[in-house]
């Protein structure tokens, strides 16, 4: 059969959807009159400026070299000038360097060549040019991905969209299809896998019935559960294989890729294009009109905002970047969208949890959604505490996915994902 369902998976939670944007055909916003590209677009090192203040830039002109093996191109992504280069706060507050350009309102491009019928290395090529980072949330470079270390035999797509209110993916499943697929097969040459599997979630049959159109790719409905989109539960979902902890799904012969991200392959590779929009949504009861849009990298989010119609009569409680379970609140609306911004979300009071956290309850409760069947406990108990090294080897933080669904569970509000990102950002400072 073309389409099957997906192994049963009996961990994680069910959260509401709230897809209010999901009927919203994308939408594209025009270029803003200035933008704000940071260095820092995805994981890895910050890229290395190669303009400076007053130098002229097109559409597509790289801008920022990539900082090292970790890393990635910036290009920009309206025409005009440079008008600033300097640091300043983040969406969370941390210090980011920012390129500043100021749009002179043409549309002059500086795209690479087209490549027609690519092979393998020219593929990884010009993923590497095009700075295309994993558009899912975590902004890993792709061409690392395009080379690993172990023989890969199946392509899986990530078509889940767990993340409740973010319509983005599906949008462009449903009317990007065919880029999408030809992003995918590119990927499955570059790696040379013969094998393409799409996993899509049963909440989004239209998706599924237009993938199963193409012969080559294999279509798994995936059971409605969060956290259906994370790697090692949509590899063993889709193909019983088991990624071991500490292991990559290369180790299991699987490579996964996000459908934004197949897409912006498939038009670096037949148009030129690098990554310099992308496809976000904007959703809760705190926007009048939600909505998935094209929106510029480096576009202010209070100019996505207004592209929606402002806020609404209900108060925005909570700004949040992603989204609500994995995603992270935002200081405010002056930060400009990234290569990793699939959602903006601006949630009311009715929408967010404000209750006080109590002691532990010792329930369990935790360990028994923990999609990675680590001890979340251990680890919010142990990180209060200072001590992180127990964090890991009690809690087995650094194998934690940060999926939120041991907060989401816990009756006493334990703040578990601040604790097991600090964990992790002190065991990381030392080694």
């Amino acid at each position: 059969m073309k389409k099957i369902k997906g192994f049963f998976y009996n961990r994680g939670v069910h959260v509401p959807d709230h897809k209010v944007a999901s009927g919203k055909p994308i939408e594209v916003l025009p270029p803003p009159q200035v933008v704000s590209l940071s260095l820092s677009m995805g994981l890895g090192r910050p890229a290395e400026p190669l303009v400076a203040v007053g130098d002229k830039v097109r559409k597509g002109t790289l801008i920022g070299k990539s900082g090292g093996f970790i890393s990635s191109n910036l290009h920009s992504s309206i025409c005009g000038e440079v008008i600033a280069i300097a640091t300043r706060p983040n969406a969370t507050g941390a210090p980011e360097t920012y390129i500043d350009i100021k749009n002179n309102g043409l549309d002059e491009v500086d795209y690479m060549e087209p490549l027609s019928d690519p092979g393998p290395d020219e593929i990884k090529k010009r993923v590497l040019d095009a700075g295309i980072v994993g558009m899912g949330g975590a902004g890993f470079p792709t061409a690392v991905k395009l080379s690993p270390k172990t023989p890969v035999d199946v392509l899986i797509i990530n078509g889940a969209e767990c993340e409740p209110y973010l319509t983005c993916d599906h949008r462009l499943m449903l009317e990007h299809s065919d880029e999408v697929v030809r992003g995918a097969r590119y990927f499955a040459k570059a790696i040379g896998c013969k094998e393409i599997i799409i996993g899509i979630e049963a909440n989004k049959p239209d998706a599924i019935e237009i993938f199963e159109k193409y012969d080559d790719i294999k279509v798994v409905e995936l059971k409605k559960q969060y956290p259906m989109g994370g790697e090692k539960q949509l590899i063993y979902c889709t193909t019983k294989r088991k990624v071991p902890l500490g292991k990559l799904p290369a180790d299991a012969g699987c490579n996964v890729q996000n459908v934004s991200t197949c897409y912006a392959a498939c038009q670096a590779i037949e148009q030129g294009k690098p990554l310099i929009d992308r496809v976000m949504t904007c959703a809760g009861d705190g926007v009048k009109e939600p909505k998935n849009i094209l929106v510029p990298l480096g576009t202010k989010l209070s100019e996505v905002v207004e592209f929606c119609g402002g806020q609404s009569e209900k108060e925005a409680a909570k700004l949040i970047s992603g989204g609500p379970m994995m995603g992270f609140a935002m200081i405010g609306l002056d930060s400009p969208t990234k290569k990793t911004s699939s959602g903006l979300l601006l949630l009311s009071i009715d929408e967010i949890d404000t209750s006080v956290a109590t002691p532990c309850l010792n329930c369990g409760r935790c360990a028994d959604v923990c999609s990675m069947k680590l001890m979340p406990m251990n680890t919010v108990f142990y990180a209060k505490a200072g001590n992180f090294e127990m964090a890991a080897k009690m809690g087995g933080v650094m194998n934690c996915i940060e999926c939120g669904a041991c907060a989401y569970v816990c009756p006493a509000k334990q703040p578990f994902l601040q604790n097991i990102r600090l964990a992790k950002a002190e065991l990381r400072k030392r080694g």
